[in-house]
């Protein structure tokens, strides 16, 4: 499961830090988190994560030290933006 709360804003961009949490109930060895931005949002960095982006749609993965996850346990990343601040749908799966 993956959340993501604005952390800041300001007038023209905010942060986002999304939480990966393992629900299940085995150890999970690394998870891909995505999303659609919203119309005018840009990317302009990401820590903790890998990031693929194709027009709209945004693919992060983990970066090793954060994708092992026991169950219970919690990663996470961030970004900076440009546009108006929004916490978007997240799909994350488990790989």
């Amino acid at each position: 499961m993956a959340t993501t709360r604005i952390a800041s804003s300001w007038q023209g961009g905010f942060q986002a830090e999304v939480t990966v949490t393992n629900r299940g109930t085995a150890p999970i060895n690394g998870w891909t988190v995505t999303w659609t931005k919203a119309s005018g949002q840009v990317i302009n960095s990401l820590w903790n994560g890998r990031m693929t982006q194709t027009s709209t749609s945004v693919s992060v993965d983990d970066v090793g030290w954060n994708g092992a996850l026991a169950p219970g346990a919690s990663g996470s990343f961030g970004y900076t933006a440009s546009g108006t601040a929004s916490t978007p749908e997240l799909t994350c799966r488990a790989r």
